[in-house]
């Protein structure tokens, strides 16, 4: 029992007197599974699975911390930081989303974001980019993403922006439309 005490002692001194978390996000059970695992490590968490949820919620109780999807169903994760910030400046936020790009990355962090993390992210990376410390760097991944893994992940990122449209997305890709079907047949590379 006492170590349960001490490690529950411990994350709340990580976490500091404020434990208030927002989580947000559109996928309902990774919603759950984050949110009872980020308690679970002494965060107080309310989420919204929603841009106009999520902003409405930081206009009631502005959290301390903040992890928000990036694309969500009714709009920019973005939105929701920006209203968070509005509320307050301390807020400590991280991105997540399965649609990693340089632009809203920056974006991102020009709003205040401490972390851009790629889905899928696990509770311990999330907790960990929310307590990590000002100037302190995120461990590089043991697994990157291979390159063609990322050109994938780009052409299905577009492939679904498009509606599934095949000849849509090779024109915005700039590819043949042949070899944008050859690619999309295949598995997703490792």
């Amino acid at each position: 029992m006492e170590t349960h005490v001490h490690a529950a002692e411990t994350a709340e001194n990580s976490i500091g007197p404020d434990p208030s978390l927002l989580i947000v996000d559109d996928d309902g059970p990774f919603l759950r599974r984050l949110a009872r695992a980020l308690e679970g490590r002494g965060f107080v968490v309310d989420v919204a699975e929603s841009v106009a949820e999520g902003i409405a919620k930081s206009k009631t109780n502005p959290p301390k911390y903040a992890v928000v999807d990036l694309r969500l169903g009714d709009g920019n994760g973005l939105d929701v930081i920006a209203a968070i910030r509005q509320q307050r400046e301390d807020t400590k936020t991280i991105v997540l989303t399965g649609y990693g790009n340089i632009a809203t990355a920056v974006t991102a962090v020009k709003l205040g974001a401490l972390d851009y993390l790629a889905k899928p992210a696990d509770a311990d990376d999330i907790y960990h980019a929310l307590i990590q410390r000002p100037g302190e760097k995120a461990d590089v991944p043991e697994n990157p993403m291979s390159a063609d893994r990322v050109r994938w992940e780009h052409i299905q990122r577009v492939y679904e922006m498009c509606e599934r449209n095949v000849s849509e997305t090779a024109r915005r890709l700039n590819m043949h439309r042949r070899t944008l079907q050859r690619i999309l047949a295949k598995r997703a590379p490792k």
